[in-house]
C-alpha cells in the first residue's frame, strides 16, 4: 500500500549521509531572516519557488560533522490559511521532509508567535525553538523562563539575538542534536471531548490504512484533515478517510455552531496563551483584549480562588432550589405507579410478586430516579462553565493550591471531571506524563463527590437541614472531598510517590458564549448515563437487595407467638410482623453483624445494609433504604416518607456522618475495575479500596464522637 501522506514521513533523510535539511519558520518580523543570515553568512542562493513569485532563499553551512542545507521559509502566522506565502511554507514542511524545523519566535510577543510553534509541533516535525530578540523583550520588561518553556513544549529552546549573531552556535548545536535524534515532540493540545473524539476516530482509520505511521504524526494528520489542510492531497488518501473527516467536521460544526477551523484555532490560541502566561514572569506590554481583561479578575492571584468557590456555591444553590419542584413531580408519579400496581393485589395479601415490583423495583429504582433533576441541573451548570472556557481558568487558579501538595493543575482537570463520574475522570489522567503524579491523582479522585453521591446528599440534606442551609451543606460536602483529596495527595507524594515532575501546559481558550446545542447534548449524554445506570445496574442490585430483605421468610405463626428469633433485639414493636420479618432476613442479619463496627459512627443495622449495597453503586444506598422502610411500612413509599422515617430514627449529626462516610468510603465496583486497568495492578485497586474505607471509618468516628461530646446536631 502506498504511504498515505508524506506529511507523516518526518524522519526520512533525502540528502546524502552527513547532510541535513533545515527549515526556518516564523511570523513576519520575528527576526527570521536575520537569523538565517547569521546562520549561513554570504553563501546564499535566492530564487523563486516553482510556479509562484514567492522568494525562495537557501544556503549551506558546515557545522562540525554535518553539512546543513538551510531554507528560510516565507513569514507566516499559521499553516491553516490560504495566502500564497502560507501555502508555500506549508507545502515545503509537508512535502520536502525537513530533518529539523527551527521555529523562530519573537520573545517580546511570545503569545502570538507560539501559535505557529504549536502547529509545527502538532505536525510531528522535529522542532527547535529559537527564542529570538530576547534583548528587545528584556527592554520591555519581559523575561521568559526558557527551561520551563522547553519542558512544556518537549523541545529544545535556544535564546538568540539574530542581528548581533548571539546564540547562533548554541542554536547550531541544538539543530545538530535534534537531527541526530529526530523523534517528534510529544506535545499535544487538548481540543475538548467532542473534537478529541473525532480525532481518535480518524486516528484509528489512519492506523488501519498505514500501521507504520508514528502516533504523534498520525494525530497531526488527523487534525490536519479536520482543518482541511491535507484534504487537497486527495491522491494520498482513500476516499473513505476523506469522507470520514468531512462527516466529523459536519458533526462538530452542527454541535458548536462555528466552523471547525475556528474551533481548532481557539484551542491553539488557548495553548499559546497558557504557554506565555506560565513562562513570562514580567511583561510591560500585554494584549488587552476582552479575554485578557476578564482574566485579570478571574485568574487573579487574590480573587481567583474565592471567585471559583463562590461559583461552585452558586451551582449547588441552583441545583437544589430549581430541582425541588420537578423532584416532587417524579416522586408523585412513582407514588401513583406504586399504588396502581399494588392495587392489583387484594387487600392484606402477602404476594411476593407484589413486594418485588412495589418494594424492589419501584421502591428501589424510583428512589434513585427521583433525584434525576439534581443530576440534570448539576450537569447543565457544569456544561455551561466548561463550554464558556471558565473551567480551564479553574485549573489555572487551582494550580497554586495543587503545587502545595506536590501536584499541578493538570491533575485538577481529572479531579473536576470527578464531580461527574470517577470513571472518565480516572481515564482522563492519561494526559499526565508522570506516572507518580498520575497514580496519585487516580487514587484520590474518588474523594471528589461524583454524581452517584448526589442522591445521598439530596435525600439526607432536606431531611435534617433547613432550606436556607441546604446549598451551604452541599457546598461543604464538596469542599470536604477536595480538602481530603489534597491532604491525601500530599501524603502520597511525600511517601509512596516522592519525586519531582515536569511542568504542564495550561490551555486558556478565549471565552465563548456556549451554544444551546452543545450544552444540551453534554447535559443529555451525562444524564442518560445516570438513567441507564438506574435501569440496569441499580435495578439488578435493587432486586438482589429486595431478596436479601425478604428471605428467609419468617413463619407468621411463629412470629405472632413471640418465639425468639435473631432479630428480637431490634423488633421493639412487639409482634409487628413486617419489622420482625425484615430483621430476620439475610440483610437484617448482615446489618446486625456489622453493628459493632459501625455503631461508633452512630449507624445502626439499616444504614449498614445500605452501605453494603453502595459498594456496587453509590446510588443503591438510597434505593436500599427505600426498600428497608417500604418493607417495614408497605403502605408508605416515596422520598418524603423516607425522609420522615430518617428524621424519626436519626439525628442531624448522624445524617451528616452518613454523607461523610459515603463521600470518603470505598469507590464503586466499576471504579475499582477502572483503577485496575489504568494502573495495571490489582494492588493499587485494593490499596485504594481498603485505604479509603478505613479512612472513612476513622474520620466518621471522630466526627460523630466529637459532635456527640459537644452536643452538636444531636
Amino acid at each position: 500500500m502506498p504511504n498515505i501522506l508524506s506529511l507523516v514521513e518526518t524522519n526520512r533523510d533525502f540528502a546524502a549521509p552527513g547532510s541535513k535539511f533545515v527549515t526556518l519558520a516564523g511570523n513576519p518580523n520575528s527576526g527570521k531572516t536575520s537569523l538565517f543570515n547569521a546562520l549561513t553568512g554570504a553563501y546564499q542562493h535566492v530564487g523563486n519557488y516553482p510556479g509562484v513569485t514567492v522568494e525562495r532563499k537557501e544556503a549551506k553551512r558546515h557545522f562540525r560533522d554535518l553539512d546543513l542545507r538551510v531554507m528560510d521559509l516565507p513569514g507566516t502566522y499559521s499553516l491553516a490559511t490560504n495566502s500564497l506565502e502560507e501555502r508555500v511554507a506549508r507545502d515545503v514542511l509537508v512535502t520536502e521532509h525537513p530533518d529539523v524545523t527551527v521555529s523562530v519566535v519573537d520573545s517580546s510577543n511570545l503569545e502570538r508567535n507560539l501559535y505557529l510553534t504549536v502547529q509545527l509541533l502538532e505536525l510531528g516535525l522535529p522542532v527547535v525553538v529559537a527564542l529570538n530578540m530576547v534583548d528587545v523583550a528584556k527592554s520591555r520588561g519581559t523575561v521568559v523562563d526558557t527551561a520551563k518553556l522547553s519542558a512544556l513544549l518537549r523541545s529544545p529552546v535556544v535564546t538568540t539575538v539574530a542581528r548581533r549573531a548571539k546564540g547562533v552556535e548554541d542554536l547550531l548545536e541544538a539543530i545538530r542534536e535534534r537531527s541526530i535524534f529526530p523523534a517528534p515532540s510529544e506535545f499535544r493540545v487538548d481540543y475538548g471531548p467532542d473534537i478529541e473524539r473525532e480525532i481518535e476516530r480518524l486516528d484509528g482509520l489512519l492506523a488501519m490504512a498505514d500501521p507504520g505511521i508514528e502516533p504523534m504524526a498520525r494525530r497531526g494528520l488527523a487534525i490536519a484533515l479536520l482543518e482541511g489542510i491535507a484534504s487537497e492531497r486527495t491522491e494520498d488518501f482513500g476516499r473513505g478517510i476523506l469522507d470520514a473527516a468531512g462527516d466529523a467536521v459536519d458533526r462538530i460544526e452542527r454541535l458548536h455552531g462555528d466552523p471547525m477551523d475556528i474551533l481548532i484555532a481557539e484551542r491553539r490560541h488557548g495553548a499559546a496563551m497558557g504557554l506565555a502566561r506560565q513562562t513570562v514572569t514580567t511583561s510591560a506590554e500585554r494584549r488587552r483584549d476582552l479575554t485578557d481583561l476578564i482574566d485579570r479578575v478571574l485568574v487573579n492571584r487574590v480573587l481567583g480562588l474565592p471567585i471559583f468557590l463562590g461559583t461552585m456555591y452558586a451551582v449547588f444553590f441552583f441545583t437544589f432550589s430549581v430541582a425541588d419542584a420537578p423532584m416532587g413531580w417524579i416522586e408523585s408519579a412513582f407514588g401513583r405507579i406504586g399504588n396502581l400496581v399494588g392495587g392489583i393485589w387484594p387487600a392484606g395479601s402477602d404476594s411476593l410478586l407484589r413486594s418485588l415490583i412495589v418494594d424492589g423495583v419501584i421502591g428501589g429504582v424510583g428512589g434513585v430516579l427521583v433525584f434525576l433533576p439534581n443530576i440534570v441541573l448539576l450537569f447543565l451548570a457544569i456544561s455551561l462553565l466548561e463550554d464558556s472556557g471558565y473551567m480551564a481558568r479553574a485549573a489555572f487558579v487551582m494550580d497554586r493550591v495543587m503545587k502545595s501538595v506536590g501536584l499541578h493543575g493538570k491533575s485538577f482537570i481529572p479531579m473536576l471531571l470527578g464531580f461527574g463520574c470517577s470513571i472518565p475522570a480516572i481515564m482522563a489522567t492519561r494526559t499526565i506524563e508522570s506516572r507518580r503524579a498520575r497514580l496519585t491523582t487516580m487514587l484520590v479522585i474518588p474523594l471528589m463527590s461524583c454524581s452517584a453521591r448526589l442522591p445521598i446528599y439530596a435525600l439526607i440534606i432536606p431531611a435534617f437541614f433547613a432550606t436556607q442551609w441546604r446549598a451551604s451543606v452541599l457546598w461543604i460536602m464538596y469542599l470536604i472531598g477536595v480538602a481530603l483529596a489534597m491532604v491525601s495527595a500530599w501524603l502520597l507524594r511525600k511517601t509512596l510517590f516522592a519525586g519531582g515532575d515536569l511542568p504542564f501546559l495550561m490551555e486558556l481558550p478565549p471565552y465563548r458564549l456556549p451554544t444551546m446545542r452543545s450544552v444540551m447534548q453534554h447535559m443529555a449524554e451525562r444524564s442518560w448515563l445516570y438513567v441507564r445506570k438506574a435501569g440496569t445496574i441499580i435495578l439488578g442490585i435493587s432486586i438482589v437487595m429486595w431478596a436479601l430483605a425478604t428471605f428467609p421468610r419468617l413463619d407468621p405463626e411463629t412470629a405472632a407467638a413471640g418465639e425468639p428469633t435473631v432479630a428480637d433485639a431490634s423488633a421493639e414493636a412487639g409482634n409487628d410482623l413486617a419489622a420482625r420479618q425484615l430483621a430476620h432476613s439475610l440483610v437484617g442479619r448482615i446489618g446486625h453483624a456489622m453493628e459493632p463496627v459501625i455503631a461508633p459512627m452512630g449507624f445502626d443495622w439499616r444504614i449498614g445494609t445500605a452501605l453494603v449495597g453502595a459498594f456496587a453503586a453509590k446510588e443503591v444506598f438510597v434505593a436500599q433504604l427505600g426498600i428497608v422502610y417500604s418493607v417495614e411500612s408497605p403502605e408508605d413509599t416515596g422520598a418524603a416518607h423516607l425522609r420522615e422515617q430518617l428524621q424519626a430514627d436519626y439525628t442531624p449529626l448522624v445524617g451528616f456522618c452518613i454523607m461523610l462516610f459515603a463521600l470518603i468510603a470505598s469507590p464503586c465496583m466499576a471504579t475499582v475495575a477502572v483503577i485496575r486497568r489504568e494502573s495495571g495492578s490489582w494492588g493499587w485497586a485494593a490499596f485504594q479500596f481498603f485505604g479509603l474505607t478505613v479512612l472513612a471509618w476513622i474520620v466518621t468516628i471522630l466526627v460523630f464522637q466529637i459532635g456527640t461530646l459537644l452536643n452538636l446536631g444531636t
